[in-house]
Parts: C-alpha cells; structure tokens; sequence
C-alpha cells in the first residue's frame, strides 16, 4: 500500500472521485442491467418453474450475491486502487485475480461491442417505412421472392444472411461481413465519446442513459399490457412447479443468474467503489444496487411475456389460417371428403377450435386431414423461444413487426438494447482502463491518446467476430466459457478477503472507517457459505457440460432453417487452453510469492484509513487499532 501511495505521491497523481454518491450508484447499476439480463431471467422462470425460480434466486441474492458485492466494493473503497492493485493490497498471494479480472473483461468488451454493432444496424433498418425483416426481398429483375428467404420467415432470413452474412459452420472462412463494419466502427466511437473524460464524463452519460433506459422500459411495460393475446404469456407469472425446487439444474442456474446480474468477477464494482469519497456505507449501496436490479428483472417478466404471448397468437393464428386455406383447397379439388371443410370460427381459437373440431371427425378423415395440416398449438409456440441472440433478433423482433406502427417500436426497442450495453461497455472498459492508467505514467498523462489507441485495437480484434462464423464463437464464449473463469475469480476473491486477509480484520476495519460495526453474519457467509456455494456451482457446471452434447445452433444455407452441428474437437482444445491463460495468474502469483516467502496473512493495513482518503483532504484520521482477531477466518 505504501508503494502505491509513493508513486502517485511521486507523479502528483490524485485520484479522481465522483462528482456525488448518486452518480457511483447509477453507474454501477447501469453496468449490472445489461441486455442479456433483460430476457434471461423471464427465460429462466420460464424453463425453471416460475415461482419456485424466484424463491431460489432470493435465497440465493441474499446468501451469495449481496455479500460478493458488498465484499468487492469494500475492498475497492477500502484500498482506493484498481481492480488489480487492490487484490495486490490485500495479499500478495492473490495478485493475479486482478489480472485475470481484466483479461475477462478486455475480451467481454471486444465481442459485447459487435452485439452493439448489430443493434445498430438494425436501429438503422428500423427507419425504413416497412422494416426489412417483415418480408423477403424481391430477386433482381423479377417478380419472385428469394427462395433462401420463402423456405424459412423473413426474420430469420435477415438475421443471418443480410445482418450476419452466417456461414453454414464455425470452420468456415471468410471476410468481415461489410454491413457490419460500419456499425461496429460507430459502437466504438460512442463508447471513445462516452469515456473521452474520464469518471466525471461518464457520470453525465449515464444521468443521460440511465433515465432513457427508464422511460423506454415503462413506455415498453404499458403497451405491452395492450397487445392482443397478452394474457396468453402473462398466465406464465402466476405459474409455481415445486418440483423445480428439488432440480440441482434450478439452483445452478439460479446462482449464475445471480452473479451475472450484479457483474461479480468483472471489476467494475472495484474500481468504480475506488473512486467514492470515504467514509461511504457501501453495505447500504450493495443492497440498494440487488434490489433495483431485481426489481428490473422482475419488471421485465410482464413486458417479455406480453410480447410473446402476443407473438405466440398472431403465429397460431396465421398458421390456422393457412390450415384452413389448405383444407378448404383440398376439399374443393376432392382430395378430402366434405366432413374435412374446416370450421369458420378457427382463427378465433386456433388450438382449442381445431382439436375440438378434429377430435369430432372420423378416424380415416381424421388421419387424412393430419397428413396435410401443420400443428397449431399455441403453448407449444410460446415454448420455442430460445435465449441469447435468437431471442432479441429473431423471435422478438418478429413480435414487434406485427404491432402497429412497428418501425417506431422497433427504433424504441433498439435503443433500449443499445443504452443497457453501452452501460455495461462503459464498466467494463473501465475496469481495463483504471488499472493500466494507475500502473503506467504515460497512459495516465495522456489519457485521452491512449483511450483512442485502446479502443482502435480493440475495434481491430473484434472485427474477428463479425466474420461469417463469428457469431457462433460469440455464442461459444457467452453460452459455454464466460461462466467458468468468472466462478473461478471469484471464489478467489472471497478467499483473500475471508482467509488470507482475515474477514473479522477487514469487517472490523470497515467498521472503524465507517464508525459503527458491521453485523458478523458477514464473516460466516465470506467464510463458509460463499465458498461452499461458488465451489459446488464450478463443479456442477463442469458436470453439466460434461454430460450434455457440445453442439451449437448453425444456419443450414441449403433448407434455410436452423440446425444443431457438433463442435469440432479443437473448438474445445482452444477453450480449454484460452480459460487456462486467463486464469494461470492467480497461481502463478501464488507459487511466487510462496517461493519468496511473502506471508500468506499480511499485516493490517497501518495507516490505510488515513492514506485510503481523497489527497484533497488534509485532516489526518487515526489508524485503527490493530486487532486481536487472528487473520485467518476463525470461527470459534
């Protein structure tokens, strides 16, 4: 600590703070509501029991996700260093998750920017008087719709060949996609203007997107209520399956769930912690930071499930009006008897109307009618939605071309999506950005330069992922990987603070910092539960993935339809090797400092309380005492 404190004593170095409490609490909140949480969690009630989902993720937020976060910004205000530096501080042992941390984040940055970059092409498609994605293009000098496009519906086909410009395989090769170019140049020059500041620059951004976000979920939220067939998807909230109470798999990911939706692991709870004036009850900020964010996980579930029941309708509806055309044809040409003419009311009520009608039919006209007819089942149409990208840009984009006036609802949804990822950009870059400024002079006294020059290689690497098979390595990332090291960092972090540094030291530090003592149910959940808890997670996803097919979803160019291809066996090699090299510093540090003989329990931070305050204040705090506790994490 001291050496930190020599060196920005030496450069005239002072840390900058927020402008006010208000500003560290809407940016760390922006970072955790990103966009993937904005339909995971109505996904995951949904597959996951409903209700019972929502006890689970409860006792989970509460046992493991509000002590993580609270255990992370303490440490970032406690230290008043970066994400990599403050590990640093509090053993030398655990250095390495801080590197760790922003090597996780340098590469979520570079491929969540070519997810902004695809939001905004679509953005710019959505001001055409009728969106591209509601009906195929026209062949050139004819007539005729594409028959790539006619086989398959029109927003899949613009998905993934006039958005993506997918190839058939993740082995396939080939150049950036051009339409993605554009916008993926643009995405980084919003995030260069959002951060070209610095902290105070980034707090008026976020007065700026935090309440857009705000008004375009509630203008979302109402009209949603209004749609027809609503209450086809809202019927899904008051579901409760106590079965899945029992489910290892509920509770697995339930606990993902909860790490991912207050950005553990990541850095920026330290970082941006490390620029709050102290004494700051950072405690009261964690609880404030999971409650908004369920609330917005919770808010989200009406207007994701209005959505799609209205979507689920209008599909079954359009599907019962094509089985009543084809009926009503084939019984004309005679190749049905009478008794198949269907019934006028079946667009009504598609599935109840038509198995009602079906069931009254004869046996032999019976099987006749099903060799023609395509199933119509509404339950089961709402039940094909699929998480990740499918959701955003295939099935609720689909949903948002039906409703009238569509391309205003379509530009209000894109920039929806585009200010919850730049939120989350704007954490993680940040989180790259602190500590290579407070390690390296030069990128500190030329902030702005090195910002351009970071994120121009940064756009440079991501142009990987706009290549023909660069969403399905973006998958790969986000569906099988990105979960592993972020466990794995932070099981890591509980273990400095509880075992190395000592929770008792470092609560009764807090409290002496703050002036009141801290509630000891802290050290028993840093020391037992959240280990426990983090540990038994990294092992059942590993069982998980294990057991089940290592496949992902691909574009077949031949039948225009979406097909399940195995994963090439080096696919799994590189994952195995590029989750190996971000997490090697964490015993790399380890086996360093052992062979160096760098005690496993540092001392107690002697005059860090003073020191961890803003340079600008000249009253000097008296150190606390140190205590009697042992270091490690006693419970006796």
């Amino acid at each position: 600590m001291a050496l930190f404190e020599k060196e920005e004593s030496e450069s005239g170095y002072t840390r900058p703070l927020w402008p006010s409490k208000d500003t560290f609490i809407l940016s760390l909140l922006g970072f955790s509501l990103r966009a993937l949480n904005f339909w995971r969690f109505p996904y995951l009630w949904l597959h996951n029991g409903g209700w019972s989902f929502f006890l689970i993720y409860l006792v989970l937020l509460f046992v493991v996700g509000i002590p993580l976060l609270f255990l992370e910004m303490a440490v970032g205000q406690r230290m008043r260093q970066n994400s990599v530096f403050s590990w640093a501080v509090i053993s030398p042992w655990f250095s390495g998750v801080g590197f760790s941390s922003l090597m996780v984040s340098f590469i979520t940055a570079m491929y969540l920017n070519v997810v902004n970059a695809w939001i905004l092409f679509y953005l710019g498609q959505s001001f055409h008087f009728s969106t591209l994605w509601r009906q195929c293009p026209l062949l050139k000098n004819a007539s005729s719709f594409d028959p790539e496009c006619a086989r398959t519906a029109p927003s899949m086909y613009f998905w993934y060949r006039m958005t993506l410009r997918a190839s058939d395989r993740i082995e396939d090769r080939g150049p950036p996609a051009v339409t993605l170019l554009l916008p993926l140049l643009i995405a980084w020059c919003l995030v260069g203007i959002f951060m070209i500041n610095g902290i105070r620059g980034i707090a008026r951004v976020e007065y700026v997107l935090i309440p857009l976000t705000t008004i375009n979920i509630i203008l979302f939220f109402v009209r949603s209520l209004l749609l027809t067939g609503a209450q086809n998807g809202l019927r899904y909230l008051t579901f409760m399956k106590v079965s899945c109470m029992y489910s290892l798999r509920s509770w697995v990911q339930a606990g993902v769930q909860v790490l991912f939706a207050l950005g553990l692991g990541y850095g920026p709870a330290v970082v941006y912690s490390s620029y709050v004036d102290q004494p700051s009850n950072c405690l009261n900020d964690a609880f404030i930071l999971a409650f908004v964010n369920l609330g917005f996980s919770v808010l989200s579930s009406p207007f994701i499930f209005s959505v799609l029941g209205f979507w689920a309708t209008i599909i079954t509806q359009n599907c019962a009006a094509k089985n009543s055309e084809l009926l009503l044809k084939l019984v004309l040409e005679g190749k049905l008897p009478t008794e198949a003419f269907p019934p006028s009311n079946m667009q009504t009520l598609p599935a109840t109307v038509f198995n009602s009608w079906l069931n009254k039919l004869s046996k032999r006209t019976k099987n006749m009618v099903l060799k023609y007819v395509t199933e119509c089942d509404l339950e089961k149409q709402f039940m094909k939605v699929k998480e990740g990208p499918n959701f955003a840009f295939l099935a609720f984009i689909e949903a948002i071309s039906f409703v009238p006036g569509s391309a205003f609802w379509s530009i209000l949804f894109f920039l929806l999506l585009l200010s919850l990822e730049m939120n989350c950009m704007i954490g993680l870059l940040q989180s790259v950005l602190t500590p290579l400024q407070d390690t390296f002079a030069f990128c500190r006294n030329h902030a702005k330069l090195f910002r351009v020059f970071l994120f121009g290689l940064m756009f440079l690497c991501g142009t990987f992922f706009i290549k023909p098979a660069g969403v399905y390595y973006i998958v790969l990332l986000a569906d099988y990987w990105m979960v592993l090291p972020i466990i794995f960092i932070i099981i890591f972090e509980n273990v400095a603070v509880s075992w190395a540094y000592g929770s008792r030291r470092f609560l009764a530090e807090l409290g002496t910092l703050w002036n009141h003592p801290i509630h000891p149910i802290f050290h028993w959940l840093w020391c037992c539960v959240c280990p426990a808890v983090l540990t038994g997670l990294f092992a059942a996803i590993l069982s998980f993935q294990n057991m089940k097919n290592f496949t992902y979803v691909a574009w077949d160019s031949s039948t225009s339809q979406q097909v399940y291809r195995p994963y090439p066996s080096w696919v799994l090699f590189l994952m195995i090797s590029v989750f190996l090299v971000i997490t090697l510093p964490i015993p790399l540090y380890s086996v360093y400092s052992y062979t160096h003989g760098t005690p496993f329990k540092p001392r107690s931070l002697d005059g860090s309380l003073t020191s961890s305050r803003p340079k600008s204040e000249d009253q000097p705090t008296e150190a606390p005492q140190a205590s009697s506790e042992p270091a490690g994490p006693s419970v006796v």
